[in-house]
């Protein structure tokens, strides 16, 4: 009987000791897991340091005397702008960045005024379209569109630059309309000439020239008001081309300036018909006639891709011209998505693209201005697995969750090697 009793006492003891041992084990688990969510973000914060040494690296190259130094240094700073949304830190740089854009446009040449060009709008994306810049960079990118005795590569960069400065910091309807005159007088010269034919002295740098001045016009164009657009199209003022002259940019012998009216002419027709149904009704006809032949193209002197290319974008187009049906594509990053719905988000997000590159998904995800832009609201809130809001904690709290994790592991080690202890002995 008490050697019963001393067992059951015994088993009791193991059974007290066992859940004892259990829950320690589950608080290590608690700490364990904790102090990995902490080493995560020790890891993020690593990581931006080292981005943030690689930027301040570029930044010391870009006043280098060679120039070739200053052009990687340039290129350096777009990509990281491309891949990581970070406005602080440019915040308390813009002033040195911008001084880079102006003396790289101003004085550079080719590359560098290439790559001077790009860094303009990402640095207004970074820092949430402040109008201000966009202003004070558009005067000198305009004036090296303008300059005839700069490269094409580099008045096209300059050119996608202004007008997405324009389109990111200008409310002004009037400083619009002027702006989209400008471009206007740069695509004009893939006009057809008074014979009706096109003109053989455009190459093909001055028809990629031509191609970005008409996208740029199409990008402001989504900011007019379909009023005021229908207005200017059609009170004989001749504010802004007719759509004749589009007509004619489609037999242009470059295919970037063929694509680009025909976006253009969509753009066009969709910006009309929400303020008027039957807006240029009378030219549908001849405008499909035109587009229909390009969307079935087969010339042999073409190139694959291209024919590739232009059928898809012509196919889009005559489908809305004779059924009102814009193209829908669903861009999806993270747990989000973003649908192209109409002719303007499509071109409001391939303007984006060419600025963002393969950075596009991050900025989308992390960027508020973008996120505004395409009104996707505020950033959701990553979540917890029973759906609790992550929280980035302080560097305090992180401490003190390492020190909480490291004092369970030590008692649980401790219990532990006290047991080994007892079954040597």
């Amino acid at each position: 009987m008490p050697r019963r009793n001393k067992k059951s006492a015994a088993g009791r003891g193991r059974t007290n000791d066992s859940n004892s041992e259990d829950e320690s084990f589950d608080n290590v688990s608690v700490y364990s897991h904790m102090s990995e969510v902490a080493s995560s973000e020790a890891t993020d914060e690593l990581a931006n340091e080292r981005f943030e040494e690689k930027f301040e690296k570029a930044l010391e190259q870009a006043t280098e005397k060679s120039a070739q130094t200053r052009v990687q240094a340039l290129q350096a700073i777009c990509e990281l702008l491309m891949h990581r949304y970070m406005p602080d830190f440019v915040e308390d740089r813009k002033m040195t960045l911008m001084d880079f854009v102006e003396k790289s446009i101003r004085r550079g040449k080719g590359q560098e005024q290439v790559w001077g060009a790009r860094l303009a709008p990402l640095l207004v994306l970074q820092m949430g379209g402040d109008e201000g810049i966009s202003k004070a960079m558009n005067q000198f990118l305009l004036n090296t569109v303008q300059d005839k005795s700069v490269g094409f590569d580099a008045r096209a960069k300059c050119c996608t630059a202004v007008g997405l400065l324009s389109f990111l910091g200008c409310e002004d309807v009037g400083e619009l309309v002027h702006l989209m005159q400008s471009f206007e007088a740069i695509f004009a010269g893939s006009y057809l000439r008074g014979d009706d034919k096109t003109p053989v002295s455009v190459t093909a740098e001055a028809g990629t020239f031509h191609a970005e001045a008409l996208n740029a016009w199409g990008l402001l164009l989504t900011l007019i008001p379909s009023g005021d657009f229908v207005s200017l199209m059609t009170t004989g003022q001749n504010m802004f081309p007719s759509i004749k002259k589009f007509l004619g940019l489609l037999q242009s012998t470059h295919l970037d300036v063929r694509m680009a009216a025909g976006e253009t002419i969509a753009l066009i027709l969709e910006s009309g018909r929400a303020h008027e149904e039957d807006f240029l009704e009378d030219d549908i006809a001849e405008l499909s006639e035109a587009v229909k032949q390009l969307a079935t193209d087969s010339h042999k002197y073409r190139a694959k891709r291209d024919r590739k290319a232009q059928r898809a974008t012509f196919r889009d187009v005559l489908r809305y011209l004779e059924e009102d049906i814009s193209p829908e594509i669903s861009i999806r990053f993270g747990t989000e998505s973003l649908t192209l719905d109409s002719w303007s988000i499509h071109h409001q997000y391939s303007a984006m693209c060419t600025v963002m590159g393969p950075g596009m998904t991050s900025q989308l995800q992390e960027n508020e201005f973008i996120r505004d832009i395409f009104q996707l609201g505020p950033r959701p809130t990553n979540t917890g697995i029973n759906g609790n809001a992550k929280v980035k904690p302080t560097k305090l709290e992180r401490h003190l969750v390492n020190a909480a994790a490291f004092k369970a592991r030590s008692i649980t080690r401790g219990k532990n090697r006290d047991k080994r202890s007892a079954v040597v002995t």
